[in-house]
């Protein structure tokens, strides 16, 4: 896989995962909503920046890894596609949620990089996170992808986790268009999980080849 075609496949995965309600986005819906748009916006550069902790070992991880053994690939292959797999089942079986507003609590103003900060440790503590990034990498992973692709790859991602938050801080200082998306989720999922069991069986695809 080129570098263009990789590109492609981790932007529509991506920017599908990034809109599926999750910690990062109550987070930022809670800091724009309490502390105005310049606080979601920050917090959005902390998440971004906290999405670098997960590419790096990933990425840079899985090609160590890799670089002189097959067998260890295609294991990371099998063990990826089927997370990927999983992902697209329990998003497929998402449903509408009850609607209902986003509780904010009594937060106190806080400086840029105490903000910045937040958004940085809400997403490099994600349990969820290391699965997710090592399943979505085996999908342009090969043992002839240069490193510099890899970098590539990850800097891409974390523009498109920045553009994506920094939008929908914007869009948050609209309390109705909060309810909007919360009532939406559910589509939202069941997209993001079409995309990625699709991914995962292009995944295994690729080992029984």
């Amino acid at each position: 896989m080129d570098l263009y075609q990789g590109l492609l496949l981790i932007t529509s995965i991506h920017l599908l995962a990034a809109a599926a309600p999750g910690p990062d986005f109550v987070l930022v819906s809670q800091q724009t909503l309490s502390n105005g748009k310049r606080a979601g916006l920050l917090c959005s550069l902390g998440i971004a920046l906290g999405l670098s902790v997960h590419i790096l070992y990933s990425s840079f991880g899985l090609a160590a890894i890799i670089a002189n053994s097959s067998s260890a690939l295609w294991g990371i292959k099998i063990l990826g596609g089927g997370y990927l797999i999983y992902l697209g089942i329990s998003g497929l079986k998402a449903r509408a949620r009850k609607s209902e507003t986003i509780s904010i609590p009594s937060t106190a103003k806080r400086s840029a990089l105490k903000t910045i900060g937040l958004g940085f440790l809400c997403n490099a503590l994600n349990p969820k996170a290391p699965i997710y990034f090592v399943s979505l990498f085996t999908i342009v992973l090969s043992q002839q992808t240069p490193a510099e692709h890899l970098l590539i790859y990850g800097l891409w991602m974390m523009l498109l986790q920045l553009a994506w938050f920094s939008s929908l801080s914007l869009l948050l200082s609209r309390p109705r268009v909060t309810q909007q998306f919360q009532r939406m989720g559910h589509w939202i999922d069941r997209i993001a999980g079409g995309a990625m069991l699709l991914l995962g069986f292009k995944v295994l695809a690729t080992r029984a080849n």
